[in-house]
């Protein structure tokens, strides 16, 4: 399963980096994605996880890294 994310307030390159390795890391997730230009973030799951916990789980790496930055469902 597949989810889009906006990331509000992303205004750097390098943190966005370090956010699409972060995230990639977080166990249940498959692979990710992230555009700095559009400010995107596309997150893969595995298969028969919990999405909800897991989004929750992505929103304090991401804050880890930037904590000005919001997700937003696209």
């Amino acid at each position: 399963m597949k989810k889009t994310y906006l990331l509000n307030g992303l205004d750097c390159a390098n943190c966005a980096a370090k956010m699409e390795i972060a995230v990639g890391n977080v166990v249940g997730v498959k692979s990710t994605s992230v555009n700095f230009l559009t400010t995107k973030l596309v997150i893969e799951f595995e298969d028969g996880v919990d999405v909800d916990n897991l989004v929750s789980q992505v929103e304090k790496t991401i804050r880890k890294i930037e904590p000005d930055v919001r997700m937003k469902k696209a």
